[in-house]
């Protein structure tokens, strides 16, 4: 009687790539992000001293929680495909054929346009709701931020009224107006706390660009143009200024000293530049406030400078060496 013959082993469940794949992409994007938001987040970049600057560190923290999980699907993939498809000593057969899937084709066209939709309307909110249309454009922004009121000639603590400085560019130096306390100038810009402040920025020579960067407000400062930029600064402490457009031979040496202060400290200083600039008559020579300036105006505002702060500078700026008849001296301030 003949032998039944064994069943045939049956071939081992082919693995199901696509899971593990999705598998190790999730674990791994879900430790990355957890990172960022617990352990970078708090230490990212330009910090919280204003709502321009928590706003920028928001913003940079929600983009990396985003590109995390696509950088490491890539990762993962090439990683997997290294590992399981690599070519093995002896196996000369081709992959099987493969002519579309619908599937993968309706998932990436819906998650590409999911993506780009959403960071679209993200990025439209953040530009609107932190502060306005302002952030160095241009001189009329479209949106303003809500709740703020402008007294061209008056500021009080405790008021909702906005701060207004302009921001003066200068071979090397920057200078600040403040027209609600008469116009007075100052090479220090003071902030309230908790105050909104709208800075109208422009130069009287050449393209500077005014950056704070712990307030997270940078605007291109352009002769004959007012560029508005707005901000509220959140918490006490000093900051510094700098010009990061290449300006000419101290570009490097342009940068000066701000301050966030309390509100009635604020007043006081203000109050107390305003009296000794009228005393000494640096009020009454200073072209009226005004949103850009006439070139020819620039050496004036130069001499009241020299005599206030003791600062030099160059193009059109008044050296004392050149009045005295000596040759002038263009160091850096």
């Amino acid at each position: 009687m003949a032998t039944p013959a064994a069943p045939a082993a049956s071939a081992p469940p082919e693995r199901r790539h696509g899971w593990w794949i999705f598998g190790i992409w999730l674990v791994l994007s879900v430790a990355a992000d957890l990172l960022i938001w617990f352990a970078w987040y708090p230490h990212m970049p330009p910090g919280v001293m204003s709502s321009s600057a928590s706003h920028q560190r928001f913003d940079i923290a929600f983009m990396a929680l985003l590109a995390a999980p696509v950088v490491i699907f890539i990762w993962t993939y090439f990683g997997y495909a290294i590992v399981t498809w690599r070519h093995r000593a002896g196996d000369e057969e081709d992959g099987p054929p493969i002519h579309g899937n619908i599937r993968v084709q309706a998932t990436w066209i819906v998650a590409t346009a999911v993506i780009v939709l959403g960071l679209f309307a993200f990025g439209t909110v953040e530009l609107i709701a932190p502060a306005g249309a302002g952030a160095g454009e241009g001189p009329a922004p479209i949106w303003k931020p809500n709740g703020t009121t402008v007294n061209a000639t008056s500021w009080s603590p405790g008021a909702k009224n906005t701060l207004v400085v302009q921001v003066i560019g200068q071979e090397w130096w920057f200078t600040y107006r403040y027209p609600q306390f008469g116009g007075m100038e100052s090479t220090r810009l003071y902030l309230p706390q908790g105050t909104p402040v709208e800075f109208h920025v422009t130069s009287l020579d050449v393209i500077h660009s005014f950056w704070a960067y712990l307030l997270g407000v940078k605007a291109d400062a352009n002769p004959q143009v007012d560029n508005v930029a707005y901000t509220t600064p959140k918490h006490l402490g000093g900051f510094i200024v700098r010009c990061s457009e290449l300006c000419g031979l101290w570009h490097g040496a342009m940068f000066n000293s701000g301050k966030v202060v309390t509100p009635s400290a604020f007043q006081s200083w203000a109050n107390s530049v305003r009296a000794r600039e009228q005393g000494n008559g640096t009020l009454a020579a200073l072209p009226p406030y005004a949103l850009t300036y006439d070139p020819t105006v620039i050496p004036q505002l130069g001499k009241d400078l020299v005599k206030v702060a003791g600062i030099t500078g160059a193009n059109g700026y008044y050296y004392p060496g050149q009045q005295a008849g000596t040759p002038g001296n263009p160091v850096s301030p």
